[in-house]
This record gives structure tokens, sequence and C-alpha cells, in this order.
């Protein structure tokens, strides 16, 4: 690179993630002009002008929906998130969810602290009251897991580890959760049957199309009588209105999210968790050390890991320089490139194309001195849409 690289920050980013940035210089902070790249918590970008200079956006988490994708990558932005490192937060907060719903905690802690200032004499009220949130162990229960990424696998192996028998259900698990799942978990045949033999149903796949209120009247008419729903996913996979109509119903027995609305929020069979699944220290370090080293390898070296946008990428550095570029991903476009460069007298050692739907991403290392006009030149072929030298 030409210059040390600067990133725009947004949010409180962990210092873990902050201190990768010192370890190679680069400038970083909220007031940063021209930035080479932006890193977010949950800020909205939506609405934020990007500077030209922005090559790269790093999320500090899984979810994308505060980043324009689309902008970005007809922008030849790559936007970069942080898979998985939050998932044993979330997992922690699944669990969590189920012995709130199977032991009425919530309901009745908030019938104990009613007992403050009353001069009651609690301990034998307690022992009066208690029998309205008399509950059920979750040992021997079933648990439905809709969605087998880093956070469901983690939580179909730890509720085997409680006693719970867990099916699955994922028509696109990744051989990484496919080897790491536990053998007691079993798959189910449809979501349908899933539904309607579980006592708990957890909802962990991404917000797509085709997840959009996938748990829907419809849906909710599978599900077995009395079953408890948990939503810490997405609160877009969920028909919230279905839902409370389900529990008026007496149909589902209860539905614990971490998405709250103010229906929601007045509904007696509801937990409204506010937002807390990656609320963590360790979530938000572990997040912002993914994102920062990710950005400063991609600015550094070109490489891509974990972007949401563009294909992963990445080879060893060989030759003098390196030349990254995106081009549309249609025939000859290599071979164009390619012949670009070997016109400026220069010598490709190591070249690696990926593709990406219509996109690809190109890693070139080259022996010799570049022309000052090779990138213009590059940028002219026709379906070229990003070039620059690092």
């Amino acid at each position: 690179m030409n210059h040390m690289a600067s990133i725009r920050t947004f949010n409180k980013i962990s210092k873990d993630g902050l201190r990768l940035f010192d370890q190679v210089g680069f400038a970083y902070g909220e007031s940063v002009e021209s930035p080479d790249a932006l890193m977010v918590r949950s800020a909205d970008l939506h609405s934020f002008d990007f500077p030209t200079s922005v090559k790269a956006i790093g999320r500090a988490g899984a979810g994308t929906n505060n980043i324009p994708v689309d902008e970005c990558t007809r922008r030849g932005v790559v936007v970069f998130n942080a898979p998985g490192a939050n998932a044993n937060a979330v997992k922690e907060l699944v669990l969590a969810g189920l012995f709130m719903g199977s032991r009425h905690l919530v309901g009745a802690i908030s019938h104990s602290l009613s007992y403050r200032g009353k001069g009651l004499d609690v301990p034998s009220v307690v022992e009066k009251d208690k029998a309205k949130f008399a509950g059920f162990e979750v040992r021997g229960k079933r648990l439905g897991v809709v969605g087998l990424g880093a956070i469901g696998m983690m939580v179909a192996n730890d509720a085997v580890s409680l006693g719970l028998e867990v099916s699955g259900y994922d028509p696109f698990i990744s051989v990484r959760s496919a080897w790491s799942l536990s053998r007691l978990v079993k798959p189910a045949q449809s979501l349908a049957k899933l539904f309607s033999e579980s006592d708990f149903v957890t909802l962990h796949m991404p917000l797509t199309p085709d997840t959009v209120e996938l748990v829907n009247r419809k849906s909710l008419a599978q599900f077995k009588k009395g079953a408890i729903l948990l939503n810490f996913a997405r609160s877009e996979i969920v028909n919230d209105d279905d839902v409370m109509e389900s529990l008026n119903a007496n149909h589902l027995g209860a539905y614990i999210t971490d998405f709250p609305t103010e229906a929601l929020l007045n509904h007696p069979k509801v937990i409204c968790i506010p937002h807390l699944g990656a609320s963590t220290v360790e979530a938000e370090n572990n997040c912002a050390i993914m994102v920062a080293q990710q950005l400063i390898d991609f600015l550094q070296d070109g490489n891509i890991a974990n972007s949401v946008n563009y294909p992963n990428c990445a080879i060893e550095r060989s030759g003098d320089v390196r030349l990254i570029l995106t081009n549309d991903n249609v025939p000859n476009m290599v071979g164009q490139i390619s012949a670009a460069i070997a016109s400026d007298g220069l010598n490709i050692v190591e070249m690696v194309n990926k593709s990406r739907g219509d996109l690809a991403y190109n890693i070139v290392d080259v022996v010799g001195t570049p022309s000052p006009n090779l990138i213009d030149r590059i940028l002219s072929i026709s379906g070229v849409t990003m070039a620059r030298f690092i």
C-alpha cells in the first residue's frame, strides 16, 4: 500500500480488537477522514454517505442488516462479518430461555418482588403461593433446533448434555457443523415433523426471503400443543401476531424472544429479553478481534475471509507487487486481465480467481514494476469493476 491504512469506527469497539490496529500501525477512530475501511457494531449505515476511499466494512457481529450490502457490492466494497464469534454467548442465553420457560421464572420472580414493602411474613406467603408457578424439568423433553450453524449446533450439543432429546433441521448444514454435531442429535425428516414432536422449538437460521415469517399461523398449527417457542435469531422470522393468536388459543405454551415489541411486552405468555444474545464482554471481544484481523489481512494483502458479498480468497505473498481486482463472472475475463498484465512486461508468479454468483475476485502476484497507467488499462476492460495494487 502507498499509505498506512485508516479505519473509521462506529459504536464502542472492543479494545482487544482495536489493539490489533495499533500493532500494525493503522490509524482508527470515530473522526477519521477518508478511511480505507469502516468498523461497526449496531450503527445503521444505510443513510451514511460512504467516502470513495472506503474499500471494506467490518461488522463486529454476525448480522449485516445495518449495512447496505448490495450498494457495497456495486461499489466494490467488501463487507466482512464475524460468524460464530458470538455463538457461545447466544447459546448460553438460549439455554437460559429453556429454563425460564419451563420453570416460569420471570413470573415467579416478579411475584416475589410484589411482596416488597407490604409488611408480610414473606417466607410463609412464598410457601403458600409457590404452587402457582410449578413448572417442569427439561430433562427428557424434546428440543427441536431449526438451523444448525455455529449457534444451533452448540445449542443442540449442550441440550443433549442436559438430557433433552434433540432433533435438528437444516437442509444446508455445513461440513464443519456436521462434523461437530453430537451423534445423539437426530435429523428431522421435515420441519412439520419437528414442530409436531417438540416440547421446545428454537430458531437459529439466517434471515433470507425463504425464512421471513417461517413461523406463522400455518406452521404454528403444526406445533405440539403447549410447546415453547424460542427466537434468538431474527425478529422477522416469526409473525408476532400469529404467535399471540396461538398463545391466546392455548395452543402454543409460551414465546421467549430476544426481540421485544410493544404488543409482545403486554402479553402474559411472552418473555421479552432486550436483545442480549451477543451482549457479553467475551462475545464483543471475539467479534472485534475476528473482524479486525479480517480487515488487516484484506487491506495489507487483499485476502478475503468471512465476507457476506465476496468469495473467500487468499494466498501467501509472492513476487514484487500484488494486484487485486473484481470483475463480472463471465467468460474470458482472466484471459483479458492476464494479457493486460503481460503487455506491461510483468510476469505472473501466482494467481487465484474465485467466484460468487455474478461476481469474481482475483489476487495476482507479479514480478516487475507496473507502469503508472496499468490500473487504468485494466479498469478499461469491460466487466472489471475494481482494480488496485497493494
